[in-house]
């Protein structure tokens, strides 16, 4: 039986020597090393830090389908990258560092006394409801167990490797609290850890059964409004409830601050707003996650955590991460459209830092640091060949498919319009009728072309499209959802009166269907 002995009883007095240190910093520096509206910069040899290490985490950033990289140290930014198409302006939906942000208001509820207990039996929270399977495991869950993943709930979300039945089950369920609280019990509470997002579902739930409000709204109120982060977009369920487990959309600098809170033990300027003895349960975490792809990680407080680096982190499907890295004083953020070494990103940031005092300057090594920051800002296209006679007889003509785990519905290439667009509808129990409809420009220059969306409220309305000819029956459409961190390929393939379009699942694995034919 894994042992589930997180301790968050401890005084700030018994916080660990090197959250101290960092405490210290910034009250050595008043309130000036929390930023503003204006964030302030710094070279990384003003903070200690090697720019031609930087430069080589930029460009590994690049090889790694990086959407954007920033590290902060002592307070000050040292580096804020953003890889073309994405832009620094645009929202990046942050995946399940969500549930991080979800935990931290179970906090700021414990710090004001509108929770008494993590250890609360979580079905006290739901008594008007029928619950099935209820049996003493269910009853013993607590909303520790929540935040530690351990409730024991019977789940198959996959960690990224599996098929994520659950959670594709969760999100064609008329009521998502019903449905997680309904799953029987395949473990007794504590006993191992198991990915499972309805977990902090139920924790925002259990939020708006508390405070009478969102965790959307609770969360402009308590964290969102003091650190100086504007009301975000944030996803909700059938019933009007936050997602708890996702569904949250940042700009990477908010990211950062959210990180920095934790950096500074909870504190922002002169507010306590998370009680020091969360963070230090966060620091300590010892709940093991049992992970192949990424040996040794733990998890505690909806955060992850690397104990041999001493590092702990927010973390979201492919790679939409906030790094918190206490010993070296820094705060890093990544967004990215695919997965990304975690302890190596790790290794390379703290590798960067030679000193906690400046450095001298090294004008050549932040030249050139400047020139790859900029070189990732600029799309660079990609080939192209000339479009064959089949792109006149394709255009306009629409394909229908069956329901698969592509989802597509129908899809028509308007490549002879001005300017060229694709059309394509998917299923999607959400929407109205089932399906969702979508249209974006297509480059067919080797760039990306955007669309202009009304609003970003709808999940992936911000699209960059290109596509190109690889023969004669052949397209190759690069479709990147630019504020949800996902890129996929469409290959699509001719015949006389159908088309075969290749891709990849969510889970990774590549599927192939066919058009119906032509009446």
């Amino acid at each position: 039986m894994l042992r589930i002995g997180i301790n968050i009883r401890f005084a700030a007095a018994l916080l660990p020597a090197w959250l101290l240190t960092a405490n210290a910093l910034a009250e050595d520096a008043g309130l000036a090393r929390f930023p503003t509206a204006d964030w302030a910069t710094a070279t990384p040899e003003d903070e200690g830090m090697d720019s031609a290490a930087v430069e080589r985490l930029v460009s590994f950033g690049a090889r790694e389908r990086l959407d954007s990289l920033a590290l902060v140290r002592h307070g000050r930014i040292v580096l804020d990258t953003y890889y073309a198409p994405y832009r620094a302006d645009l929202p990046h939906a942050v995946n399940s560092t969500t549930k991080a942000v979800t935990g931290s208001l179970i906090a700021t509820m414990l710090k004001d006394g509108v929770l008494d207990s993590i250890d609360h039996p979580v079905v006290d929270f739901f008594r008007d409801r029928e619950i099935a399977n209820l049996d003493a495991r269910k009853q013993a869950i607590t909303v520790r167990h929540l935040l530690n993943m351990t409730s024991g709930l019977e789940w198959d979300e996959g960690l990224g490797t599996g098929p994520e039945q659950s959670l594709q089950e969760l999100r064609r369920a008329p009521d998502w609290v019903k449905y997680i609280l309904d799953k029987p019990m395949a473990h007794a509470p504590g006993e191992t850890f198991y990915y499972n997002s309805g977990n902090s579902h139920l924790l925002s739930a259990i939020i708006s059964k508390l405070t009478g409000k969102t965790a959307q709204d609770y969360a402009n109120e308590k964290l969102f409004r003091p650190l100086g982060i504007k009301p975000p977009i944030w996803l909700r369920d059938p019933q009007g409830l936050s997602t708890g487990g996702f569904g949250l959309l940042l700009k990477p600098r908010d990211m950062a601050r959210f990180g920095y809170l934790y950096l500074r033990g909870g504190r922002w300027g002169d507010q306590q707003l998370l009680p020091p003895d969360w963070i230090d349960a966060v620091t300590h975490a010892s709940v093991d996650m049992q992970t192949t792809f990424e040996p040794g990680l733990h998890y505690a407080n909806q955060f992850w955590s690397l104990p041999e680096q001493q590092v702990f982190m927010s973390v979201g499907y492919h790679c939409q991460v906030i790094m918190v890295l206490p010993r070296s004083d820094i705060v890093a953020v990544m967004t990215a459209h695919d997965f990304c070494p975690m302890k190596k990103l790790a290794l390379d940031i703290v590798g960067a830092v030679k000193s906690d005092d400046a450095l001298a300057r090294s004008p050549e090594a932040f030249a050139q640091l400047q020139k790859t920051v900029r070189d990732a800002a600029v799309e660079k296209p990609s080939a192209v060949a000339v479009a064959p006679a089949q792109a006149a007889a394709v255009s306009g003509r629409t394909y229908s498919f069956a329901e698969s785990q592509l989802r597509f519905k129908t899809i028509t290439l308007h490549l002879d319009d001005a300017p060229p667009h694709v059309s394509w509808d998917i299923y999607d129990p959400a929407s109205p009728n089932g399906v969702l409809r979508l249209d974006s420009p297509i480059g067919l220059d080797g760039l990306y072309r955007i669309n202009a969306p009304k609003t970003l409220a709808v999940p992936f309305s911000y699209r960059a499209m290109k596509g190109a000819w690889t023969d004669q029956r052949t397209f190759v459409v690069d479709l990147q959802y630019l504020t949800q961190g996902v890129n996929t390929k469409w290959t699509l393939a001719f015949g006389d009166d159908q088309m075969t379009i290749t891709a990849k699942a969510r889970d990774g694995r590549a599927v192939t269907i066919t058009s119906e034919k032509r009446q």
